[in-house]
């Protein structure tokens, strides 16, 4: 060996350092690449996901806002169950502002998508401040209330405590669920 000539040995050296590059350092180039590649797309991902948390966390922020308005306003639309005992507690409000309830009918429900409307009609007699008093008291009810179609009038014959008589229909709402109202659009598509 020592009698070869200088390029044998530079020779060697190549092949060898060939053999290095071709069996450990190019299959090590490989796989660093491939895991530069894979840490870009994590990263990626990353980032992609901190957008989605930071939407999310935007949505359940939304949420517990709307979950809070529909608690209001569960608050002043009652449930159908309710509604009988709302319609006694407007009686008892005209009886305790001394109205005389001449007529108190409540009319077929008028069915909305998330919604009911039940209106009642409602006549009276008595005096002006009394009536006064009765929609101010009304208005302070929790529930939600639309009076419609009033009108006032004085009566023939007055007394002390009856000077008016009055007639006016009231709209209050029921929250419809949604299972009863899926329920409620299925008979009316199969009725169609």
């Amino acid at each position: 060996m020592r009698d070869w000539p200088w390029f044998a040995y530079v020779l060697i050296a190549i092949i060898i350092l060939g053999l290095f590059y071709f069996v450990y350092y190019n299959p090590k180039d490989e796989e660093l690449q491939n895991i530069r590649d894979e840490r870009i797309e994590v990263e990626a991902e990353v980032v992609h996901l901190k957008i989605k948390k930071e939407e999310l966390d935007k949505i359940e922020a939304e949420l517990e806002q709307m979950k809070v308005t529909l608690s209001k306003l569960e608050a002043i639309i009652p449930k159908k169950e309710e509604i009988s005992s709302i319609l006694k507690q407007m009686q008892q409000l005209a009886y305790d502002t001394r109205l005389n309830i001449t007529k108190f009918n409540q009319n077929p429900e008028i069915i909305k998508e998330f919604y009911a409307e039940q209106p009642i009609s409602v006549a009276i007699t008595g005096d002006y401040h009394n009536l006064v008093i009765f929609f101010d008291r009304l208005n302070a009810f929790q529930r939600l209330f639309n009076v419609e179609d009033f009108s006032i009038k004085a009566l023939k014959t007055q007394t002390d405590a009856s000077t008016i008589s009055a007639e006016w229909n009231v709209k209050t709402y029921i929250y419809r669920e949604e299972k009863k109202t899926e329920e409620t659009e299925n008979q009316q598509n199969r009725g169609n």
